[in-house]
């Protein structure tokens, strides 16, 4: 077990974090090009923001799992405001379709769940990761039915 200690100005840290959310009503809108669409722009939009790293993100049809480094000069709650809302404008910009489903432009569910990862974290970079090959084996088994 290695700590990789990142550096501000005045303090070292390592602040990783777990974080779900969900868009409102748990609809499973996140397959193929919309999926994919989410990923990048939560990459785009991290990138932004200085001294935070997204380390795994998996996207499922109705939620987000997002395993990130963040600077402790940034609040959590701070951060997925931001996240969350730049998200919900691109999204609604890029597929128009959306707006009708989510009418009054509320696309995000008001919470989201988020946990610290202090030695877990292999656990839970691991379970990120085999929940998208669960997701995985059901759609090809779900396709294979129906063929």
């Amino acid at each position: 077990m290695s700590h990789q200690f990142k550096r501000l100005s005045h303090s070292i840290y390592e602040c990783k974090y777990h974080i779900v959310f969900c868009p409102k009503y748990r609809y499973r809108i996140f397959k193929e090009d919309i999926a994919e669409y989410t990923r990048q722009q939560i990459y785009s939009l991290c990138k932004q923001k200085e001294q935070i790293e997204v380390l795994e993100l998996n996207i499922q049809p109705d939620h987000v799992h997002l395993v990130v480094s963040i600077a402790p000069k940034y609040a959590i709650a701070e951060f997925m405001g931001y996240l969350k809302g730049k998200l919900a404008i691109r999204l609604f910009q890029q597929y128009e379709h959306l707006g009708k489903r989510y009418w009054g432009r509320h696309f995000w569910s008001r919470g989201y769940c988020v946990s610290t990862i202090g030695l877990d974290e292999d656990k839970i970079r691991t379970y990120v990761k085999w929940q998208e090959a669960q997701e995985k084996q059901a759609e090809l088994a779900q396709q294979r039915l129906f063929d």
